[in-house]
């Protein structure tokens, strides 16, 4: 499904001439057939599927804030504003993402249905609400909040 959004949003960004969009778009498809061609030599012969897809995103927009800060801190802030419009193009095809209550109260019901009890439990969790929330989660952050809550 997330493929078909790909592949029609291309086609859209060139009817409207939108380079930026274009581009990024590209980016994304070549990303994903590399990943696909991975998938394939480990037996996987449909490719990477949408959760891993997600995933992939959520690295490249990872990536994007992190060329960001050094774009701005090297005073390239042209290139940062680049690299912002990529991930805004990325972003469009992400599930809304957690936030604030909406992120800490996931957490906490994630940690009551483990029965979580210290931070031995951290792995079960983060496995789960990546599993969950493929994404839609920051899992640095729900790191950070899972091992307050856990400590």
């Amino acid at each position: 499904m997330l493929r078909e959004q790909l592949k029609s949003a291309l086609k859209d960004a060139m009817l409207a001439k939108d380079q930026r969009a274009v581009s990024t778009v590209r980016l994304i498809l070549a990303a994903l057939k590399d990943r696909d061609i991975a998938a394939r030599e480990k037996g996987n012969l449909d490719g990477i599927d949408d959760a891993e897809t997600l995933a992939m995103l959520s690295t490249m927009v990872k990536q994007r804030q992190e060329s960001i800060r050094l774009y701005e801190e090297g005073g390239r802030c042209e290139l940062a504003t680049q690299e912002q419009e990529e991930i805004d193009v990325i972003r469009r095809f992400m599930p809304t993402q957690l936030e604030g209550n909406e992120l800490v109260s996931t957490i906490d019901s994630t940690i009551k249905e483990i029965g979580a009890a210290d931070l031995k439990d951290m792995g079960k969790i983060m496995s789960t609400l990546k599993q969950r929330y493929p994404g839609r989660m920051d899992f640095s952050k729900a790191s950070g909040i899972v091992r307050q809550q856990l400590v």
